[in-house]
């Protein structure tokens, strides 16, 4: 089973639209924080340090979803639960759930893959397959 790492966010005045709410793109910003997050606190090291111990570059955006249920404003504290559903041969879909307190706000889905810069064309990115120590450490 995946394991489940919470990402905290205190809403600035600044995330908001002139309504006082939180502007919808804020909400993928802090799920794309979280999915990092979670990584770094299942013990994965950081991508600086992978990009030069493996060549491993990040976990780049391929697909998202995401359903809101409720407005934030500023001064909330909000939570990002952050698991991985689904691991494929190259992908993982990662869940993320922003809840105020107990009161989910929004639900998002990503699919990303561990990516390197492929020798026969550096400046590209191709997807590896998953490592199966990376996997581990998520509890995957």
């Amino acid at each position: 089973m995946s394991k489940t790492v919470v990402y905290e966010v205190n809403v600035m005045f600044g995330d908001c639209d002139p309504a006082g709410i939180v502007f919808f793109p804020n909400f993928s910003k802090w799920m794309d924080a979280s999915s990092l997050n979670f990584f770094v606190t299942c013990g994965v090291p950081p991508w600086r340090e992978l990009v030069k111990t493996r060549g491993i570059v990040g976990t780049p955006l391929l697909e998202i979803h995401t359903k809101f249920m409720r407005p934030a404003t500023y001064g909330e504290r909000l939570q990002v639960h952050t698991s991985v559903i689904e691991w494929r041969e190259k992908v993982f879909i990662q869940k993320h759930v922003v809840k105020r307190g107990e009161e989910v706000l929004c639900e998002g889905t990503e699919t990303r893959a561990f990516v390197v810069h492929p020798p026969e064309n550096p400046d590209r990115i191709k997807a590896i397959p998953i490592p199966e120590d990376i996997r581990a450490k998520c509890g995957g």
